[in-house]
């Protein structure tokens, strides 16, 4: 088998604002893997916050053996970008070997659309009402929070968007003090589930705390192995391929997490539809799918995803899987 490692950039649409800053583009890193003359794609985002660089992320990737299987790969490579490449990109090639969906191989039913979040980047209370109103029309929307300042603008979206559900992703930007005051008022505005409040380090603050709105762990959650820590802190784990290493780490995680009582949200890195497609599968019947980066591209790669009324389809085989 061999393996070979692109690195692709994707405009985006507009200006793509966080707590940690903006971007312009989507820099991704495309695997491909050869054996037998059938190939398997897979793609991932390397993420500064878990100290990922595209450089980084690609030496781990060619330096893996050429004849790695999926089961191997589990234990030679951590949780994080650089797995969820080669993982996904494993799966789609033992699909088209086998000449079936990887819903097949994985023993999973046929999956169906998934209503999916749609983000608002951080920006001024009057931007952000502007772009609620113009996305009024989906619903489910998600905000970009964790500013001193965040009530104006979760009050503009609101305005915006009267009648679409609302969840949050704090990024980590708040302090308990601040989500203490916020809490009451996220009730009062239907906020639906608040994303990463706390920085994951100080977020033994949650333990005891009331939740009047369910809390989702993200940056607090990468795999199996980070269940046990989140007890008593948290209602909700964001499952994301880029920090759970793929596809066959996230649907054990996903498995393990309901059977010990947490609901389930699938995220994403801001990626292509090739990111999102082995996503689809985890998704299915989830609390959340949040799985919108091909929706704030400016262009995205051929066969894409289908995003509708319905929301976001599984793959066809072209694509992935």
């Amino acid at each position: 088998m061999t393996i070979t490692v692109e690195r692709d950039v994707f405009p985006l649409a507009q200006v793509f604002r966080i707590s940690r800053g903006a971007r312009t583009e989507a820099q991704v890193l495309t695997v491909k893997v050869t054996r037998d003359g059938v190939i398997g794609w897979g793609e991932c985002v390397p993420y500064a916050r878990y100290d990922e660089t595209l450089g980084s992320v690609t030496e781990e990737i060619l330096g893996l053996p050429s004849d790695v299987s999926r089961a191997a790969l589990q234990k030679l490579l951590p949780a994080g970008a650089a797995r969820n490449a080669v993982d996904c990109a494993l799966w789609d090639w033992e699909a088209k070997r086998a000449g079936k969906r990887v819903w097949e191989l994985a023993g999973l039913p046929a999956p169906g659309p998934e209503i999916t979040a749609y983000t608002l980047s951080l920006d001024e209370p009057d931007a952000m009402r502007a772009q609620a109103e113009k996305n009024a029309f989906r619903p489910l929307l998600k905000i970009k929070l964790g500013t001193p300042d965040d009530m104006p603008r979760l009050e503009a979206v609101r305005a915006g968007a009267p009648k679409s559900k609302i969840i949050i992703d704090a990024n980590e930007g708040w302090s308990a003090e601040v989500y203490k005051d916020l809490a009451p008022h996220l009730v009062r505005l239907g906020v639906a589930l608040v994303e990463q409040p706390l920085p994951a380090a100080q977020d033994d603050a949650l333990l005891g705390m009331v939740r009047p709105v369910p809390v989702c762990a993200d940056e607090s959650c990468h795999d199996r192995a980070s269940l046990p820590g989140l007890k008593g802190k948290y209602d909700v784990v964001n499952i994301k391929l880029d920090k759970t290493g793929g596809l066959t780490e996230a649907l054990m995680l996903r498995d393990e997490a309901l059977a010990e009582g947490y609901k389930v949200m699938v995220g994403c890195m801001v990626g292509s539809s090739l990111a999102m497609a082995p996503a689809v599968l985890v998704a299915q019947g989830a609390m959340v799918t949040d799985l919108d980066g091909p929706l704030l591209l400016a262009e995205d790669r051929d066969n894409a995803l289908q995003y509708d009324a319905d929301g976001v389809h599984p793959p066809v085989a072209a694509l992935w899987g």
